[in-house]
């Protein structure tokens, strides 16, 4: 088998997601260099970070974690590009590993009862194939052995990409609506809402108020990152 797999790489060669060099045995998706660029924030709280401030006053969130910092043409912004854009998936597995690693040793969310990503419109989803968490929240569901749920919250209206609104334009944002399907499943339930990038929180917030509706539903967010523009 070791043989099929070296004669696969010597024409398919893997590639890191990054700078596009070939990996080297042992290495997955990005290659050793560019991990060791990436600027993961290192948060030491999970209560009180530049994730969980973004949300004060506006949606009560119990934690909240990112594992890189966003920035405009930086490093990160490539990577979730890559992702989200280009249809390597295999990078939403890398994180979901990293991140379910770290958050199943600190035992930080130990009590969550599912982990529900923030789903693509329909018609988006047709467009892109794929929903960019998915596998990230699938391997993150496998390191916690929490449920993934990716059916239960809908979005229920098609926004145009938030790319090109600016700052104040997406905050406000109120054509972003979600739908539980079914609002007594998540009584006295902590759910995990996942995605891959916060900017202003408006998405997230969004879906944290939709869960809000089924009484006393506790509500924590886990991204691969988080932009500087929330710190």
């Amino acid at each position: 088998m070791k043989f099929l797999k070296d004669f696969f790489t010597l024409f398919y060669p893997e590639m890191c997601g990054i700078c596009d060099q070939q990996l080297v045995e042992n290495e997955k998706t990005i290659c050793t260099l560019c991990r060791h660029d990436l600027p993961l924030t290192n948060f030491t709280s999970f209560q009180e970070n530049s994730v969980t401030q973004t949300f004060f006053g506006r949606v009560d969130i119990e934690k909240g974690y990112s594992l890189l910092h966003f920035r405009k043409k930086g490093i990160t912004q490539k990577i979730i590009h890559e992702l989200k854009y280009r249809g390597n998936e295999e990078i939403g597995a890398f994180f979901g590993d990293w991140l379910g690693e770290i958050i199943r040793e600190n035992g930080e969310f130990k009590d969550v009862d599912y982990i529900i990503p923030v789903p693509l419109h329909p018609k988006k989803m047709k467009q892109r194939g794929y929903n960019q968490v998915t596998k990230f929240g699938k391997k993150v569901s496998g390191h916690l052995q929490i449920p993934y749920l990716e059916n239960e919250l809908v979005r229920v209206s098609a926004t145009k990409t938030q790319t090109f609104k600016a700052r104040f334009e997406r905050f406000s944002n109120v054509d972003t609506r979600f739908l539980l399907k079914d609002i007594v499943c998540f009584k006295n339930k902590h759910v995990l809402i996942i995605d891959d990038v916060i900017t202003t929180g408006a998405t997230l917030e969004a879906c944290a108020k939709e869960f809000q509706k089924s009484n006393n539903c506790r509500i924590s967010i886990l991204t691969m990152a988080c932009s500087d523009l929330i710190v």
